[in-house]
């Protein structure tokens, strides 16, 4: 056991408006309630499109909700000639606590390299933003045999320019288990959270490497989490489709959090 306390992140993805958010958000702090999950045992996040943060925001320091929220992407700029960017300043300012980083979507679909992800990296410390850093293979470089030295490369690269990372958690998502109904195993996702924490020892130090927190994410549901959390080295999960519905991710969290 260790004291990285869980963390169980939604990552609504291009799904809910900011009406919708409110209903999902009060949904699953009732279930939470409910489940009798409290801060001290798990630590839970939505992060949710732009348009919903400010309503998500009013939200949950309006009724003190048991819960954090975040972006799921920034600009790599605090501010300027960028249409369409969004800066950490301005997440900072809506009260977000994490920013996705890196997610395997944003790399395939805007074509965003290892060099921008660092950029956003340095971005979300400067703004006090805990940065969710997303890495992991594809299925040719698992195939192959290269997903492990292919993950630890993004880290590398994408943590080059950060000297001492204070707040950083980092999301092992395999690109081939994400939307696609395939998971991988228990496994699968000790060893690469085991060979991150390794690695963060030698880049920084054992402080780094204990305190940093690990996450697995690609197709995580209730019904597998419990075994794919019981490594000593995976603390939490980046939750996506699951975590539309509140009820069913009240479930998933509950089950990691009782192991």
């Amino acid at each position: 056991m260790t004291n990285r306390l869980p963390l169980l992140a939604g990552n609504w993805k291009m799904h809910h408006d900011h009406l919708e958010a409110i209903s999902v958000v009060q949904k699953l702090a009732w279930a939470l309630r409910d489940a009798k999950i409290s801060k001290e045992s798990a630590q839970v996040a939505v992060l949710v499109p732009f348009t919903d943060i400010r309503s998500v925001q009013t939200l949950v320091q309006g009724d003190k909700l048991p819960l954090w929220y975040g972006a799921q992407d920034l600009s790599e700029h605090a501010e300027g000639a960028h249409t369409g960017d969004i800066s950490g300043r301005f997440l900072q300012q809506l009260g977000c606590e994490f920013v996705v980083v890196g997610h395997s979507e944003r790399r395939s679909d805007h074509h965003e390299d290892n060099a921008l992800v660092g950029r956003k990296v340095r971005a979300a410390l400067d703004h006090e933003l805990t940065p969710i850093l997303c890495v992991g293979e594809s299925l040719t470089e698992r195939e192959n045999g290269e997903h492990v030295a292919f993950t630890l490369r993004q880290c590398e690269e994408a943590l080059a320019e950060i000297d001492t990372p204070e707040e950083l958690v980092i999301a092992y998502e395999p690109v081939w288990a994400i939307g696609t109904g395939k998971t991988a195993t228990a496994n699968d996702a000790h060893e690469m959270a085991q060979e991150i924490r390794g690695w963060l020892a030698q880049r920084y130090d054992s402080s780094v490497a204990e305190s940093t927190r690990i996450l697995y994410g690609g197709s995580v549901k209730p019904e597998n989490v419990s075994e794919i959390m019981q490594s000593e080295h995976v603390d939490g999960a980046l939750v996506g489709g699951a975590s539309l519905d509140p009820d069913t991710f009240a479930r998933l969290i509950a089950a990691s959090v009782r192991l």
